[in-house]
């Protein structure tokens, strides 16, 4: 073999090395970066680059083989093989590598961080506690462990109470007979709103100017036997949100219980009719 050949030997190694070092630090500081947003373990990552310094070195050492001649055939024989192996691998680990992706994803895209108040589905709700390469975990308020596979989370719909800020304008809504006092009913939520202790004032001076109330109040549906009303009530957050919607169906319900408001129960108008039977 002439010098020509450990030239290029030469080169291949230094090109593999020098990529390598500048991809792992590339790869390096952008998990590290990106996992303090998402409050995750960048070692969870470390696999990520020592599997792309495996991959580029497997790469090399192919290419020293097939750069020699005697070795020709054995890098061609490697390179039907890799790709055989690497088709078995992959339809083996579909799912493995599924989640792993989606994993990626989401510490790139951050659609939720760990401590993040979420929904999934509609059907999961509860503060993630940690996010892995494989699965999600999720505390719910049973606290109990909800584990999600990424690739079943990245692709469902997720509501996140916590990504641009807490704050919840919660939804109460109160049933009333239409024989009641709209107006009553209406004011008795209104101070019960105002009254509580997690409602909060999120007006904007322009609208305090305008004289544009702190509670919100819709009638929102006219039922088959209730009114119903709605009260959009401004908190500092998700649990805040939930323990004001409890206390104010509690208090409301004793406001107008002594202030004689109705809330209906269902009516049913039942026909009885007789048949002769010969």
């Amino acid at each position: 073999m002439d010098w020509t050949y450990w030239i290029k030997v030469a080169v291949i190694i230094v090109s593999v090395y020098i990529i390598s070092f500048i991809l792992r630090k590339l790869l390096g500081l952008f998990i590290k970066r990106e996992s303090v947003k998402v409050n995750v373990d960048p070692t969870n990552f470390s696999f990520i680059k020592n599997s792309l310094t495996f991959v580029l070195y497997g790469a090399g050492l192919i290419a020293i083989f097939y750069i020699t001649p005697s070795l020709k055939s054995l890098s061609k024989a490697l390179f039907a093989g890799a790709g055989v192996l690497a088709a078995v691998i992959g339809f083996a680990s579909q799912k493995a590598f599924s989640n792993i992706i989606s994993g990626i994803f989401i510490l790139i895209f951050r659609p939720f961080r760990v401590k993040d108040v979420i929904e999934v589905n509609k059907t999961y709700k509860g503060v993630v506690e940690e996010i892995t390469l494989r699965h999600t975990i999720i505390r719910n308020y049973e606290n109990r462990r909800i584990i999600i596979p990424n690739s079943i989370i990245d692709d469902e719909t997720i509501v996140n109470s916590n990504i641009i800020d807490q704050l919840v304008h919660k939804f109460v809504e109160f049933d009333i007979s239409y024989e009641s006092n709209i107006d009553l009913a209406k004011q008795i939520i209104t101070d019960e709103a105002i009254n509580h202790p997690m409602s909060i004032d999120n007006r904007t001076k322009q609208e305090k100017l305008s004289d544009t109330p702190m509670i919100l109040l819709r009638i929102i549906a006219l039922g088959d036997f209730s009114v119903k009303i709605r009260a959009y009530v401004w908190c500092r957050n998700n649990d805040e949100a939930f323990a004001l919607s409890c206390d104010l169906n509690e208090s409301v319900k004793k406001r107008f219980d002594r202030e004689g408001i109705e809330i209906p129960y269902p009516h049913r108008t039942v026909v009885e009719k007789k048949y002769n039977i010969q």
